[in-house]
């Protein structure tokens, strides 16, 4: 790949990041090696394979002197895959929750902006013998058409390990200043829309480093809202996908709608053991990234069509019911638009990876205007058979979504194999409960899942069963 500018967006996102703000996405595989065995240097030899792939993971962004025009790609002269692929460890018999204390450190810390704009993590001692992988991939890098995610491009469909032709790669000269300030002239000259881009995205950079100084002005308070620390705390849930579909059977919509009730209902949980007071008009906003079909593609073409869809989620309805039935009518309009994209259609698309999906969401729920919406969340269908990585199978897979300035809170979903997989990243010092709201979404579920049962519908009509949770 030659030397190419940035584009004016992945500009914004490097530059509005901070040392609060990280800007990266990230994935935690769960892999049961095999009986061939999963060590690092498998690891180190797979994505050295595939990397080719992904030709601007080995491009580093070279800025322009004097900040006078937009960075470009370059490729990394020094490129040492040995940085980016790493090995860590946890005490064995290493639990889930030290793995998800070592995740929430790494997710803190800024990737390097002299290197390629990923890191890989290969975590050892689990328990079971069991291994995780962290891929770490900044926003700016993963914009679903030149630069799919690096786990898109490692995942096999069997444990067969498949030989992939070798590459003599060499990386290309980076271009010197005066060429760069060349270039950036004629680039401005001949794209001064794009001019207008720059100033938008030195707005946003201003937006995100005022996170140092507080919240943004007209920023509305809330357990969802917090100037952002250093630190982050990591929470997983794993759950049934069964159990989602029962509760579709039962009181209809879809399976989008009973994860997102599901959620609703963990949130208000968590607020409640917060002893946050909650009305039955009580909502919260949240932005939901929808997939939708590009007219001018075919239809078995995902593109990277992602739009935000702003959603109203009604926590202060204490019937888990018609709590289902309020997101579902909410979701009504996008179904109707006759764009939407079936999470079945979505999940058979070839090549597709619930990754690269995760990564565009963020980038969506980025532009968007941090006002509008007090928390994120992405549901990202998958495949529902098992997935391989070097002959290793994937058993589960938990997404990492960025926190975007003043929101302490960042929620991910994905479906895999039988298993809807949450990711919860959280603020550390804003949010020291956040394994709370991680319970708090299994007792939702299963709160939805009683009210299928024989007992259930042999209630008085017109009354609805209290949540555990409530006084």
């Amino acid at each position: 790949m030659s030397t190419t500018r940035l584009r004016a967006e992945d500009s914004a996102f490097l530059t509005e990041e901070t040392v609060y703000a990280p800007r990266h996405v990230a994935t935690l595989a769960i892999l049961d090696p095999g009986p061939d065995g999963f060590d690092h240097g498998k690891l180190l030899a797979t994505i050295n394979e595939r990397i080719a792939f992904v030709p601007r993971y080995r491009q580093r962004v070279l800025p322009v002197p004097g900040n006078l025009g937009r960075a470009v790609w370059t490729d990394d002269e020094d490129f040492d895959m040995t940085y980016h692929v790493r090995r860590s460890a946890v005490p064995r018999p290493g639990t889930s929750a030290q793995l998800r204390d070592l995740v929430g450190r790494l997710l803190a810390r800024r990737l390097d902006r002299q290197r390629p704009l990923w890191e890989a993590y290969l975590v050892e001692g689990l328990e079971h013998g069991r291994v995780a992988l962290l891929i770490k991939s900044h926003e700016a890098l993963v914009d679903g058409s030149r630069t799919v995610d690096l786990a898109q491009v490692l995942l096999e469909e069997t444990d067969r390990i498949r030989e992939v032709p070798g590459e003599n790669w060499r990386p290309r000269p980076a271009p010197g200043s005066v060429e760069l300030l060349a270039g950036s002239m004629v680039d401005n000259v001949r794209r001064p829309v794009e001019l207008a881009g720059q100033t938008v995205a030195a707005v946003r950079g201003l937006r995100g480093r005022l996170t140092r100084m507080g919240r943004y002005p007209g920023e509305q308070g809330g357990p969802l809202s917090a100037s952002l620390s250093q630190q982050r705390r990591y929470v997983t849930v794993a759950t049934k996908l069964s159990d989602y579909r029962v509760v579709r059977d039962a009181h209809g919509g879809t399976v989008n709608d009973v994860i997102l009730a599901t959620v609703t209902g963990g949130l208000r949980h968590w607020l409640m053991t917060r002893a946050e007071q909650l009305r039955p008009t009580t909502r919260i906003r949240a932005l939901v990234p929808m997939s939708v079909l590009d007219v001018d593609l075919e239809p078995t073409s995902l593109g990277s069509q992602v739009v935000g869809h702003l959603l109203s989620l009604p926590v202060g309805e204490s019937s888990p019911v018609m709590r289902l039935h309020q997101v579902s009518y909410a979701l009504k309009a996008h179904k109707e638009t006759g764009r939407a994209v079936a999470a079945s259609t979505l999940a058979s698309l070839p090549g597709f990876a619930p990754t690269t999906f995760h990564a565009l969401a963020a980038r969506v729920a980025e532009a968007q205007a941090p006002h509008t919406y007090e928390l994120g969340i992405t549901n990202v269908p998958g495949p529902q058979e098992a997935l391989y990585i070097a002959g290793a199978r994937v058993a589960e897979t938990y997404p990492a979504l960025p926190l975007s300035p003043g929101h302490a809170i960042a929620l991910g979903v994905t479906s895999y194999d039988g298993g809807v997989y949450f990711g919860i990243v959280a603020d550390r010092d804003a949010v020291p409960d956040a394994d709370v709201l991680g319970q708090c979404l299994e007792e939702a579920l299963a709160e939805l899942v009683e009210t299928t049962t024989e007992s259930w519908t042999r209630a008085p009509r017109g009354r609805s069963r209290p949540s555990r949770r409530e006084p």
